[in-house]
């Protein structure tokens, strides 16, 4: 009976593992867009767009079906939900592959060396078959609940569908290593290969773990560069079609058309994502601050006790599994040194590959643990106590990672849109905040889709000027001068040629200026407090003569003449998660700093009446934000006296 009980555990323990994850995934999932890429990356999904660079073809056209589903939800939570999957199955995957690992080196012995083929080394003692499949399970249950991974399972983004083909490929990698030399197994690697560039680029990272373990099997040989030979045949003509989805969808000029890769050099700009590479390889100091905030981070991903697992893994594994050792371990401090060079804030879920191959070490080490325990107490002993280690990044992460009460960026971008009369003008760079969600909101739930919100930044970019004409055509007729000015200036900078930057920078703010001075009279122009605070204070930006900014509720309008501007009433909710984060900080201080400029506008004109309701509001709402001490008793003051 019980080698009966064994295989059933070890059949059926990856998926009751995923299954435990789902259910605290489910408790943490976001209910609407977050932070970021969010909503743009929700909107692609559900229109069939064209994301950011590099484009992320497999995403957009899984999400895009799977969108199709007819479930109970909002398409942004349904969205969150394929995150959330992709999370789970990369979970299974995982277990899977480290029981592979354990299975054959839990003697120590190098699978390739093994003399009878009888039994594999995982059959030789029943114990030892229970402590591998322990430990590549809470060495699963680490992982699923270590930070950068857990918060990938909460919203829509590139990185869960990455995680899971990030733990495909390695997991068909084991596969084909441990095969009797089956050319199909190495076929296979070559399937989940495409699959991962076909959506994002980091599956780069995962070459020396997959070339180390192929010519450690298959040597350097005719025969085996014969078997890459055909493993790229496969490859190549599978990510071309791929591919093929961003020029044949921008062809169709869909809402969201980011680089409108509809001819060869646009998809080759796109698809290499040139527009960040400014960000790759910048300096060393880049790269010492990227490690540095790596390593502080790091303990703290695995709730500290893992990472302590992990190296005692690193250190048993180096002797008692040298080959597979040397592939885990070049594998990571590839992926770290790679990642390191990329200068952006958003930089966690670059080192995802790397916390993935480190919690391989995990495992190992959780086996030798296992065994030291056994000697000391018992078996059930060990497991027990080992379990409840597994879970401290469970415990230490939960509140951190937590996404479902936040709502704060719908609200917020809700807010913002509503704040605005009818086909009014938003002019902005709150990407993170505002502009990415508005995205999802206006295009595929059509929230005020009659607000036409353009992005400062990709205003910068020639390709963004054919979806403004797309989506907006009125606004764009009113500045085709000095847009096709500028395209034909800022061609050479894209295309790497000789340009003069002056010129390029007179002919954007030319752009910047005559979308307001063209539209004024037809339609109200924001624009937001960053602009107000940066492009406005430095005289990057203007207005045209005659024309002023007046802060009303959440942006500046612009309005003619110095007469008073009344706003109305500060009726907007924006709800705010127990848990912060920088980017909920940014929105709480945004929109307490605008009401305070709105009454301190108020009070310029003596109404210190109108001033209360807003700095009323700014105190109910956004308690963390210190209202300035001037205001408060200048509006003090003012009521005494007309009391």
């Amino acid at each position: 009976m019980f080698p009966i009980k064994k295989e059933l555990l070890i059949k059926y323990s990856p998926l009751l593992t995923a299954f435990f994850a789902t259910v605290i995934y489910v408790i943490t999932i976001a209910p609407s867009v977050v932070q970021i890429d969010s909503g743009e990356l929700a909107t692609v999904q559900a229109t069939l767009g064209i994301a950011h660079p590099t484009g992320y073809p497999l995403f957009t056209l899984i999400g895009y079906l799977f969108l199709k589903l007819p479930l109970p939800f909002t398409k942004i939570f349904q969205a969150n939900l394929l995150a959330l999957v992709w999370c789970v199955i990369g979970v299974f995957l995982f277990i899977k592959s480290a029981f592979i690992i354990l299975s054959n080196f839990s003697h120590g012995r190098d699978a390739q060396k093994k003399k009878s083929k009888s039994k594999t080394i995982a059959e030789e003692s029943t114990k030892e078959n229970i402590f591998v499949i322990t430990s590549a399970v809470f060495a699963g249950l680490i992982l699923s609940f270590s930070k950068t991974y857990w918060l990938q399972s909460t919203s829509v983004e590139v990185y869960s569908l990455q995680i899971f083909l990030f733990v495909l490929i390695i997991y068909s990698t084991l596969r084909a290593y441990y095969s009797e030399h089956k050319l199909i197994d190495w076929i296979w690697v070559a399937f989940s290969l495409a699959l991962g560039f076909a959506n994002h680029m980091t599956t780069l990272l995962t070459l020396p773990f997959i070339a180390i373990l192929f010519f450690q099997k298959e040597k350097i040989s005719i025969q085996s560069f014969k078997k890459i030979t055909l493993m790229l045949a496969l490859f190549i003509p599978l990510l071309i079609a791929f591919y093929l989805y961003l020029p044949l969808r921008a062809s169709t000029n869909p809402n969201i058309n980011w680089g409108n890769p509809i001819n060869f050099e646009n998809l080759v700009r796109h698809i290499s994502g040139k527009q960040y590479q400014v960000w790759l390889f910048t300096s060393m100091e880049a790269a010492e601050k990227q490690l540095g905030y790596f390593l502080k981070n790091f303990a703290g991903e695995f709730g500290y006790i893992g990472a302590l697992i992990g190296l005692i893994g690193i250190f048993y594994s180096y002797k008692h599994m040298r080959k597979m050792f040397f592939a885990l371990i070049t594998t990571f401090i590839f992926s770290v040194l790679y990642s390191i060079n990329y200068d952006i804030v958003d930089i966690d879920s670059y080192f995802l590959l790397a916390y993935i191959i480190f919690s391989f070490f995990i495992a190992y080490g959780i086996f030798k643990i296992l065994f030291y325990l056994k000697q000391k107490y018992n078996s059930k002993a060990a497991i027990t106590i080992v379990l409840v280690i597994s879970l401290f990044p469970l415990a230490l992460n939960f509140s951190g990672v937590n996404q479902s009460e936040v709502y704060t960026f719908e609200d917020y971008t809700k807010a913002v849109l509503n704040s605005t009369e009818k086909n009014s003008i938003i002019f902005s760079y709150q990407w993170d905040y505002f502009i990415s969600p508005s995205y999802y909101f206006q295009t595929v739930e059509n929230f005020r889709a009659d607000v036409t919100v353009i992005d400062k930044e990709l205003l910068r970019r020639s390709w963004f000027y054919n979806q403004l004409k797309r989506n907006h055509p009125d606004v764009w007729e009113n500045i085709i001068p000095e847009a096709n000015n500028f395209i034909e200036k800022v061609l050479p900078f894209e295309r790497s040629e000789q340009y003069d930057a002056s010129v390029i920078e007179a002919s954007y703010r030319s752009v910047m200026t005559n979308l307001v001075a063209k539209n004024i009279e037809k339609r109200n122009y924001y624009i937001s407090p960053e602009i107000f605070q940066n492009e406005v204070q430095r005289g990057e930006f203007s207005l045209p003569e005659g024309y002023q900014f007046v802060p009303y509720l959440l942006m500046f309008k612009v309005v003619k003449g110095n007469d008073y501007s009344p706003a109305p009433d500060p009726n907007f909710t924006i709800r705010f998660p127990s848990k912060r984060n920088k980017y909920i900080d940014f929105i709480e201080t945004m929109s307490a700093t605008m009401l305070t400029y709105r009454a301190a506008y108020e009070l310029q004109f003596n109404k210190p009446g109108r001033a209360k309701v807003y700095l009323d509001k700014a105190r109910r709402d956004f308690p963390n934000y210190p209202i300035p001490y001037e205001i408060e008793s200048l509006v003090k003051k003012l009521n005494h006296d007309y009391n």
